[in-house]
């Protein structure tokens, strides 16, 4: 993270696992929610001891080939198609998520996605928080996302106020200022910018999503940051 980026401390296995287990109240519940639901039917078309007549038109359904290896007792779907107005957690809420999950198996070991690809809306009030230090960020028009932040240089108060590229960059989120404001006279501005510069930089990853996913692509609306998250093999033990 950079020097505006929030560290939440040592990421030791307690602190793997207490996210991992917030994860599954969200997205994680809901993938296992779909995976009982589709056994159940199974099931209960198993019991039903009658038959569903094939369509008379359009081509022949393809019958989906579990893997090899699947466990006894365990329970594969080839895709899961998830939507929700909002997924929230401790680390905040996401809105408006569309998560599509492949490969998808529980089981003992929990819940495992082959690969897994998740849309959402990380509303600026909670990417400010997850930032921390007083960060302000809001829509700045033109693709930009707008910073505002009091910092402390050369011993002084001084309220910033910068407009910033937003891109994906090594799977996190960078807000890189190309305006910066310091609210006094230019000469002041021009001798303190590079420091406000790297100050006011944001590296942050997306919280409150599953340990290896990775941002490939991200926008500014008006309610936040539209991201775009992939992952593979991505675990979430119960």
């Amino acid at each position: 993270m950079g020097a505006c980026g929030a560290t939440p401390g040592t990421h030791g296995t307690g602190w793997h696992s207490w996210r991992v287990k917030r994860f599954l109240l969200g997205f994680g519940a809901a993938f296992v929610l779909m995976a009982l639901v589709s056994t159940g039917l199974l099931l209960s078309l198993g019991r039903s001891g009658g038959s569903i007549a094939p369509p008379r038109s359009g081509p022949p359904s393809l019958t989906p080939t579990p893997p090899k290896d699947l466990a006894k007792g365990d329970t594969w779907l080839e895709k899961v198609d998830l939507t929700s107005v909002a997924v929230v957690t401790a680390d905040g809420a996401l809105e408006n998520v569309h998560a599509v999950g492949s490969d998808v198996r529980l089981g003992k070991q929990g819940l495992l996605a082959g690969r897994l690809a998740i849309d959402a809306t990380l509303p600026f009030a909670t990417a400010a928080a997850q930032v921390g230090k007083g960060v302000t960020l809001y829509a700045a028009g033109n693709g930009r996302a707008g910073i505002r932040q009091t910092l402390t240089l050369l011993g002084r108060q001084v309220p910033v106020s910068a407009i910033g590229r937003v891109s994906a960059d090594r799977g996190e989120l960078l807000i890189e200022p190309e305006q910066i404001d310091l609210g006094g006279p230019s000469w002041l501005d021009s001798g303190l910018s590079a420091l406000a510069r790297a100050a006011v930089t944001i590296r942050q990853p997306i919280q409150g999503v599953p340990d290896g996913m990775r941002l490939t692509r991200v926008s500014v609306t008006d309610a936040g940051f539209r991201a775009h998250l992939e992952g593979v093999a991505i675990h979430i033990s119960d």
